[in-house]
């Protein structure tokens, strides 16, 4: 239960920035309060416990696999920065590679970009979990 009162704050905020109706967005922060007292919370709670373990860990393959797994989802994004200079000398090496990457791209099973987005937003869950409490900095 800690976990998820230490994300609330954070969450209505986002809410109150996101949702500019003012009716749609009290409906969305009573469906978070509703969200609290229902078997969905203890779900997500299980979730985050198991993340904020992970991060946690004194293993460094176990502590360090989701930041990995980002610098490497984020290397693939700054690859457009030398695929545009080529581009510029050499439109079609350019185009070879983009069809290539996106055949490749295209190939991978759409489970694995969701995990991709649950780690991340469970990394930085834990990350503003762990600030909260003082854990992290």
């Amino acid at each position: 239960m800690p976990v998820f009162n230490a994300l609330i704050a954070p969450i209505a905020s986002i809410i109150d920035k996101v949702i500019p109706d003012r009716e749609a967005r009290d409906r969305a922060k009573l469906e978070l309060v509703r969200l609290q007292g229902s078997q969905e919370l203890e779900t997500v709670q299980v979730q985050l416990s198991a993340i904020i373990a992970e991060a946690g860990a004194r293993d460094p393959w176990t502590s360090r696999a989701r930041p990995s797994f980002l610098y490497v989802m984020y290397a693939m994004i700054l690859w457009a920065i030398p695929m545009g200079l080529l581009a510029a000398v050499d439109p079609g090496a350019a185009r070879d590679i983009a069809t290539g990457m996106n055949a490749y791209l295209g190939g991978l099973p759409e489970p694995l970009y969701a995990l991709f987005g649950t780690g991340y937003l469970g990394y930085t869950a834990a990350r503003q979990w762990g600030k909260a409490r003082g854990v992290d900095k």
